[in-house]
């Protein structure tokens, strides 16, 4: 007997000991050649604070080892020195001086020119996916038994639909094809929440493709074959909020991890509490730290660790993937001091990256706080390129929607576009008519086509970087007003056995096709202009007539768009414009294909867009 505990002893306490595991390393992998040359490695598994880390590797040195409150975090500080070479750093954990287990730490080599990849400017038009409600391309995936929302029903608007990667890469002709340089589609990391977790912004895993999407390579294949089409891939990035199933969530490294973990107070959405110099500290910290919704827990970016997790997330999949670009969530909702840090520090490792940010407000100064280069009162200096017009947006509806003023209809697009001197970049913005947000621009003005073009018309040749969502192009709509299931509506042929195709204009009405040769010959065309590109902006105060008139125009290139909302034509005289153009002139009107020759007057029809591209 004595002999038998005595063998169970001994074969029981190595296994009690080698039983110790760790579960996760995030990031999985660094490269050399960084500026952001020291990563911090969160390490997660049961009861590993207490081991002892080592590291033996040329030129990568272990320069920190924290812990936290919880036993089941371990965070490492890894300082790649310029001179390492590509390979496997072996991290030794130990304990009492025993070797317990090795973790593998591929450090990459980057791909050439990586920090110099261009990005999404003015001369691009973005198409906006919301990728389960776009194209199942491959159903095998639907359903992952694993996940906690194991249905899917394309008749219930909020629950999963099947679209995935694959779906889209089927697609990428079509988008190409209508004139489109870059897509942003919203997120694709997993969301393994029990309900409503199609939308992508409950992220479960930053590390991680939802596996109802794909994988992460398929990820990497998209960016490929939209890189062998000219087309960029924007990240959606989230850096406010989580969902709550994380295991970060559920299994906290430490108390401030997350803003109000017990109560998960509610955000009050007071975005003016920011800039507000009366705002009391109260509103101001209920606002940034409240949770955006139940499910999606607020995250600390005052905490280093966070911030430093955040960052090097975004980083990883920049390098990873080979992203042209980001577009970052609720912007405003984030701690600002981290704002100012992590754009300040993407836009030192990529310079030429465009980011534009969520700043949902219509209120143009609380807007332009964010733009790099602003000078603003409190001192404060955020890095933030381009951000979302979200003012253009609503006066474009409200000036289409009006019948009468005593000034123009037009106005309050007028003067929208004359506050930009509110931004000290003003060309970097990004305008829409709708995206995944917002009701469709086709309902929002009661599906008049003859508006819809004049809407569109607009935003493609308005200064900024034009975004469209799937589905305008044939005249997607929303008819319950403020539903997300219905703004998000599956895309036509998207799935087998659809009644209509937008690709094969199966099914399209006579105005559906006509709106999306309108859009594709607009967005290939303007890739052509360098006045439209990269030009200045002009614009004429509207009157009675109710025909608002621009410029677009450089040392080359001049277009004049006309935008005649007036039940009746209109003949404008041309000695008005003589600042920017004479009044005798040749040109090509581009929706219609016809030259002509302008000379003191010029007739433009009723409810019709004239874009004219000079000789």
């Amino acid at each position: 007997m004595n002999f038998f505990i005595k063998f169970c002893f001994l074969f029981i306490l190595p296994t009690t000991l080698f039983s110790q595991k760790i579960e996760r390393i995030e990031p999985k992998n660094w490269w050399i050649g960084m500026k952001y040359n020291t990563v911090t490695l969160l390490l997660y598994g049961k009861d590993i604070s207490d081991l002892q880390p080592e590291i033996s590797y040329p030129d990568v040195l272990l320069v920190n080892t924290e812990k936290s409150e919880n036993k089941n975090y371990l965070f490492l500080s890894l300082k790649i020195n310029p001179t390492a070479k590509p390979g496997i750093v072996n991290i030794i954990f130990k304990k009492n001086g025993e070797k317990l287990l090795t973790k593998k730490f591929p450090i990459l080599k980057r791909e050439a020119n990586s920090a110099e990849r261009d990005s999404y400017t003015q001369k691009d038009a973005i198409y906006l996916i919301v990728p389960d409600r776009f194209s199942n391309g491959d159903p095998s995936n639907d359903i992952i038994p694993n996940m906690l929302e194991k249905t899917l029903s394309r008749k219930d608007e909020n629950k999963r639909h099947g679209g995935d990667i694959q779906g889209i890469i089927n697609h990428l002709d079509y988008i190409k094809s209508l004139g489109f340089t870059q897509i942003w589609n919203t997120p694709l990391t997993e969301n393994n929440q029990p309900n409503y977790s199609y939308h992508g912004y409950a992220t479960t895993d930053y590390y991680k493709i939802d596996p109802r999407f794909g994988t992460n390579e398929d990820f990497r294949k998209l960016v490929y074959e939209a890189k062998k089409r000219n087309i960029g891939i924007i990240w959606d990035v989230v850096l406010n909020h989580c969902g709550s199933e994380y295991y970060f969530i559920k299994d906290l490294p430490c108390e401030d991890w997350v803003n109000l973990p017990k109560s998960r107070t509610r955000t009050n959405h007071l975005k003016s509490t920011i800039t507000d110099i009366y705002a009391a500290k109260i509103d101001k910290e209920e606002y940034t730290d409240g949770w955006f919704d139940n499910h999606m827990a607020d995250l600390n970016q005052r905490n280093p660790l966070v911030a430093k997790y955040l960052i090097q997330n975004t980083i990883w999949w920049i390098e990873y993937a080979g992203l042209s670009g980001l577009r970052e969530d609720t912007f405003s909702y984030i701690d600002k001091e981290f704002l100012s840090n992590w754009t300040k520090t993407i836009l030192a490792e990529y310079p030429k990256l465009n980011i534009v940010g969520e700043e949902l407000s219509r209120n143009i100064a609380q807007t332009a706080y964010w733009q790099i280069d602003k000078k603003n009162t409190d001192g404060y200096q955020c890095y933030l390129p381009t951000l979302m017009d979200f003012s253009l947006n609503e006066q474009v509806i409200s000036s289409l929607n009006r019948t009468d003023s005593w000034f123009s209809t037009w106005r309050d697009v007028y003067q929208s576009v004359a506050q930009d001197y509110l931004f000290p970049h003003p060309e970097n913005q990004l305008i829409f008519p709708d995206n995944h947000d917002l009701d469709r621009f086709y309902s929002r003005i009661n599906k008049n086509f003859e508006k819809w073009k004049l809407g569109i018309a607009m935003y493609t040749t308005m200064r900024g970087i034009p975004q469209f969502l799937y589905g305008t192009e044939v005249l997607f709509f929303n008819d319950k007003a403020g539903s997300d299931g219905q703004r998000r509506s599956d895309f036509y042929g998207g799935w087998d056995g659809d009644s209509k195709n937008a690709v094969t204009r199966k099914g399209l009405t006579k105005e559906e096709k006509e709106a999306q040769y309108y859009i594709a010959k607009l967005l290939n065309w303007r890739k052509t202009n360098s006045a439209i590109t990269n030009g200045k902006f002009m614009h004429y105060a509207p009157d009675k007539n109710d025909v608002y008139v621009y410029f677009r125009y450089n040392d080359k290139q001049k277009v004049m768009v006309i935008l005649n909302k007036n039940s009746e034509s209109v003949l404008l005289d041309m000695n008005r414009y003589n600042e920017v153009i004479p009044n005798k002139f040749k040109a090509k009107e581009i929706i219609s294909d016809q030259e002509i020759i302008v000379e003191n007057t010029l007739r433009i029809s009723a409810k019709t867009a004239m874009i004219l591209d000079v000789k």
